[in-house]
């Protein structure tokens, strides 16, 4: 997501698009990646035991995945930051800037 910046109509800073996208089983469907790869995003979802095997699955990145899901468990140990308290998305964003810099210093 480096340079993948979006030019913007109006007001705002540009979006950024995702090379690809980790889901669980549950995102599966072959609609949920036809519209992902109608986007241009590459779709990194297991495929169902119902379902034929995707031959372009990426083990390496969907291992990725879980270190995220670790990191936002981690997170949720502190009550301000899963309840979200704060009003201001700045606000929240400072909480949890607060709670990486608490957890990385652990």
């Amino acid at each position: 997501m480096d340079k993948g910046a979006v030019p913007r109509s109006g007001r705002g800073r540009p979006r950024l698009r995702p090379r690809r996208t980790a889901g669980d089983r549950g995102y599966s469907s072959p609609s949920a990646r036809r519209r992902l790869r109608q986007r241009r995003i590459a779709p990194v979802i297991p495929t169902r035991k119902d379902q034929p095997r995707q031959p372009d699955f990426d083990k390496a990145a969907y291992r990725e995945r879980n270190k995220v899901e670790r990191l936002i468990g981690r997170l949720k140990q502190y009550r301000r930051i899963a309840t979200r308290y704060e009003k201001r998305a700045a606000n929240y964003l400072a909480m949890v800037t607060l709670g990486m810099t608490m957890l990385w210093l652990a």
